[in-house]
């Protein structure tokens, strides 16, 4: 069963609602859903949507969750932090939600983790800001790789496989983009090398034309850049185009997005991205992707909200309780469990994922390379 809600300040009413397998909805599982239905990043927060939608259909025909039927309350989060902390607040109030599914972007992770330590239930999230699991707020179980592997994972791929040494690093001065690059610095930093440049943005910037100018003029031979917000991406690298830099372009995931792809079209040919979904990495993630497909008659570019409602599902059918500490202690003992984006061994963190996949964009086409996984 599916209940969406937009913001009050957009909709009052429930946009749909629906019931698998004719489920009242006193019987259900309720799960709280944090998303960006409205503002910058409602494209991808479509995407994701639609993932969870197919992860709980799945997972409904299979008989639910402890028998019960799981419904979905989403709330817009409308792509802003103060607009997440309302979203979660109104689902909190909601004392029959069992756990949550929160948000891709750190920065409103960061925004909420304070009201979610205060709930004390699960909430599974995709945000890659490495410092979210460490903030002492034992609730927070990440499925997506952190940016500590992202960026050792990037480091080791320009200066191994590219054989690549100066660095120019863009990144958003958000929470993620800060993250990102506060990786890459320490990861070159162990191999002895410093970046020749390292240039912050804020988001939602109309013209990266001074900061590609400062690309030109650093000597770099490789950029390596976290970019918060598709568009941002996009203006990026048709800037970067039009200016004649054609220097390498490794990247964050938002760089091989659809979203991103869709509105920088040849721009980013040949460039390469760190990617935590990438379909033909493993059967699990094909298998989602044919299904999404089948669907929506599109390809998703995640599926971190796929997994994340099977594994508070699994977690919940495992503890055989609604009871939070059990389903904590259930879903920190998962170990081996195929997702779409990898193997999830969670940790006494809450990380579930240690490594990364490397993509290259073909004509549009993104093709896999290799996974580079860590294991301290």
């Amino acid at each position: 069963m599916l209940l969406t809600r937009r913001s009050a300040l957009l909709s009052a009413a429930a946009v749909s609602t629906f019931a698998a397998g004719g489920a009242r909805a006193a019987e259900t599982m309720k799960i709280g859903v944090v998303s960006p239905l409205t503002g910058p990043v409602a494209e991808p927060g479509r995407i994701q949507l639609n993932s969870i939608r197919i992860a709980a259909e799945k997972i409904n025909a299979a008989g639910g969750v402890l028998g019960q039927q799981i419904e979905l309350i989403v709330e817009d989060d409308q792509s802003t932090n103060p607009g997440a902390v309302l979203a979660f607040s109104r689902l909190a109030e909601r004392k029959e939600i069992v756990g949550f599914v929160g948000s891709i972007r750190s920065t409103q992770m960061n925004a909420m983790a304070p009201d979610m330590l205060k709930v004390g239930k699960p909430v599974m999230f995709g945000g890659t800001d490495p410092t979210l699991t460490k903030l002492g707020n034992p609730w927070l179980f990440r499925c997506r790789p952190n940016d500590g592997y992202s960026g050792r994972v990037i480091v080791s791929f320009i200066t191994g496989s590219m054989k690549l040494k100066k660095v120019a690093l863009i990144h958003s001065t958000d929470a993620f983009g800060t993250g990102g690059k506060n990786a890459i610095l320490a990861n070159l930093e162990k191999m002895g090398l410093a970046p020749v440049l390292v240039q912050g943005y804020t988001n939602n910037q109309p013209d990266f034309s001074p900061v590609v100018l400062a690309v030109k003029s650093s000597g770099a031979d490789v950029i390596v850049s976290y970019f918060t917000n598709e568009p941002d991406c996009a203006v990026f690298a048709r800037q970067l185009r039009q200016l004649g830099v054609r220097t390498p372009w490794v990247g964050s995931p938002s760089i091989q997005s659809p979203v991103t792809r869709g509105l920088a079209k040849n721009a980013l040919y040949g460039t390469y991205a760190v990617a935590d979904f990438v379909e033909d990495s493993n059967p699990t993630a094909k298998a989602f992707a044919d299904a999404y497909r089948a669907k929506h008659k599109e390809s998703p570019d995640s599926g971190w909200t796929y997994d994340a409602l099977t594994i508070l599902a699994k977690g919940i059918n495992d503890a055989k309780s609604t009871e939070p500490q059990k389903i904590r202690a259930a879903i920190l003992a998962i170990k081996k469990f195929p997702g779409t984006e990898g193997e999830y061994n969670f940790d006494q963190f809450g990380d579930g994922l240690h490594g990364y996949n490397i993509v290259i964009n073909n004509n549009d086409k993104i093709d896999y390379k290799e996974h580079i996984e860590f294991t301290d």
